[in-house]
């Protein structure tokens, strides 16, 4: 393990797996998923499973050539298929079903334009989800998705390092509008800040915005961005999924509220602007998340933001 051997690698909670508009009817996809691989696919009815990659049969892997037929998922070596509770429902050749012929399977959820896979490391079943938002009069989905050499914990932890919006990321005169809350897996921060608008390389402009952000286990951080000035309300995701003990998918993602004609059709523009400038907050970040150790117990200063309440809250998500 890298830096951070005091780190439990696998947290458990919910990850996005895919987006929505990735995983389409009859689509399979592979992924790196706490320390394994898993394939995703989308029945012809609509509903996106998960199951390990490879079939209990002879271990093909079901994620290079195996296609969805039905509500299943054909083995593309003796045609085998599963379906989404991981049970086998039939041979290639209409001979019993072998009684071991059995995948693991991982709880799905599709919310909000994302499919989320649930981990837990006792392989207990959700006892919360990710709650759905209401999308109407709001722009699509927009995002972009980055491999990194991080931990969820450490990512998420921006989201109440007060400390860093300045040194970091240039805001300016930042302020906590609202106290650190939680409850059960559920987190909560606001804060007011300035930041100059740069165009051309130049700043033209100085602007007010809060961001409240609303945060579910480590891999679930909905950002809402209000700038005034502007009348633009906008909602970032900051998704960090774990792919093994060294790495994670950071996905980015932007939806805006529309504005009212005839300048609804300049929110796209807006929205594209806002993830432009996610990613490039985000990747001021990268190289410090990638080349920090995690440090436990941290030494702590006024002025830091509520880190020490924020680490106590993820303890939660560890065996």
């Amino acid at each position: 393990m890298g830096p951070r051997p005091n780190l439990f690698p696998y947290p458990n909670g919910w990850y996005a797996l895919a987006m929505s508009d990735e995983l389409r009817r009859g689509q399979v996809l592979t992924r790196q998923f706490m320390g394994q691989e898993i394939v995703l696919f989308r029945t012809e009815s609509g509903i996106p499973c998960a199951v390990e990659a490879y079939c209990a049969h002879l271990g093909a892997h079901l994620g290079i050539g195996g296609k969805v037929h039905g509500e299943t998922i054909q083995c593309p070596f003796h045609g085998f298929r599963y379906d989404g509770t991981g049970a086998c429902v039939a041979t290639g050749y209409g001979s019993p079903v072998p009684p071991k012929a059995k995948l693991k399977t991982w709880h799905v959820r599709e919310q909000n334009g994302f499919v989320f896979g649930y981990h837990h490391n006792q392989d207990e079943a959700p006892a919360w989800d990710v709650p759905a938002v209401n999308t109407d009069g709001w722009t699509r989905l927009i995002y972009k998705s980055f491999i990194l050499r991080d931990h969820p914990q450490e990512t998420t932890e921006n989201s109440v390092d007060l400390g860093h919006f300045a040194f970091v990321h240039n805001y300016r005169d930042v302020c906590a509008v609202k106290e650190f809350e939680s409850n059960g897996p559920y987190l909560s921060t606001a804060y007011a800040v300035k930041r100059g608008l740069r165009m051309l390389g130049f700043e033209v402009t100085e602007l007010d915005f809060t961001f409240e952000t609303e945060i579910y286990g480590l891999g679930y951080s909905m950002v809402n961005v209000t700038v005034p000035r502007f009348r633009i309300n906008a909602r970032l995701w900051v998704l960090p999924t774990t792919m093994d003990e060294e790495r994670l998918t950071l996905t980015l993602a932007v939806r805006v509220k529309k504005w009212s004609p005839p300048l609804g059709m300049l929110s796209p523009l807006v929205a594209k602007f806002i993830l432009d400038s996610l990613v490039h907050d985000a990747g001021q970040d990268f190289p410090i998340w990638e080349n920090k150790r995690y440090t436990d117990p941290p030494a702590l200063a006024k002025g830091d933001g509520p880190i020490g309440k924020y680490r106590q809250w993820a303890k939660q998500f560890y065996e």
